[in-house]
């Protein structure tokens, strides 16, 4: 039965009335947990967070604290979804609060790193926590042989080396122990992409992205990560092209990077509006002309600090010399 045919979140609610009608609360309560990861898998996610607050209240009363780290995990990963980051986050040190006050198993101890590497990468970019996490999560998923959720782990473990611009530790990873254990399409996906970043090779990077579309396109994740990845080498390519030039036609850019016209005019002009190089877009002639550098003069910032420092220093004097008449 597939999750997508909505019959499995049907079938959930006609279980949850038989809970309430025999007074089960325990069953009805891990029965709304199910419901509430159904709506997140099928993207119902105003429902999933409606029922995880009214669960919560009730857990929080109970103090069912392994169903309550479940449930304030997966409200998490619904923030997460809706890129509401703050309350994701806030909802991950929840669970692992409670999490370390019980036992949590290696399975849901796994899903919480996941999570927290997660949200490293997408809040503060910050590639080498998220590592640590994901690789966290990656043992413990192997050691209870969940061999998919391990896979995707591992994929994030990868994703973060590509990031942090390491291909060579791509490389080792995939050519270790686990690179072999967990050999795949997934791994190959992430194989090839690190090998296009290495390179600065846009037309790898598209073919790639094109060729593995189910493992990289398909996992929002990856995703959101390899675009600002196909920014930063578009940017680095442009800037590449454009260097030895004072006044290039956009046209020779376009064919130099194996781009339409379109895209690299738009490109170029939000790098002018975010200050990557100094220059303007001539419209009318299509062509991109780059002005030099010109360095900051500094004497007037160390002058204001001088006189601010000179103020100071004449303020302490006449405090003394008040205190000696």
């Amino acid at each position: 039965m597939g999750v997508s045919t909505d019959r499995e979140v049907e079938l959930c609610k006609e279980c949850i009335e038989w809970a309430k009608e025999e007074k089960r609360t325990f069953l009805r309560q891990s029965l709304e947990a199910r419901l509430v990861s159904l709506y997140y898998d099928t993207k119902q996610y105003t429902d999933a967070l409606s029922l995880a607050s009214q669960l919560l209240r009730e857990l929080k009363k109970l103090d069912d604290k392994n169903l309550l780290v479940e449930v304030q995990l997966l409200e998490s990963k619904t923030y997460h979804a809706l890129s509401n980051l703050p309350k994701a986050r806030a909802a991950l040190t929840s669970a692992r609060t409670t999490a370390n006050s019980i036992y949590c198993p290696p399975k849901m101890q796994a899903a919480l790193d996941l999570q927290s590497g997660i949200l490293h990468a997408a809040d503060e970019q910050d590639f080498k926590t998220a590592f640590s996490y994901f690789y966290e999560a990656f043992e413990g998923y192997d050691s209870v042989e969940l061999t998919s959720r391990a896979v995707m782990a591992l994929k994030y473990m990868l994703m973060c080396k590509i990031m942090l611009n390491s291909p060579d530790d791509v490389q080792s990873i995939i050519s270790g122990k686990i690179g072999l254990k967990y050999a795949g399409s997934e791994i190959d996906a992430l194989k090839s992409i690190a090998q296009a970043s290495h390179k600065r090779s846009l037309a790898d990077f598209q073919t790639t992205l094109e060729k593995y579309e189910k493992e990289l396109v398909a996992d929002p994740i990856v995703h959101a990560h390899l675009d600002s990845l196909y920014d930063d080498l578009l940017e680095k390519n442009l800037c590449r092209i454009i260097e030895p030039y004072s006044r290039v036609q956009v046209e020779h850019v376009a064919k130099a990077i194996n781009l339409s016209i379109d895209t690299v005019e738009r490109k170029l002009s939000q790098m002018i509006l975010d200050k990557k190089f100094s220059g303007i877009l001539d419209q009318g002639e299509a062509v991109l002309i780059v002005f030099e550098e010109t360095p900051v003069d500094k004497t007037y910032d160390t002058a204001l600090d001088t006189i601010n420092n000179m103020g100071r220093v004449v303020d302490a004097l006449y405090q003394k010399a008040k205190k000696l008449t």
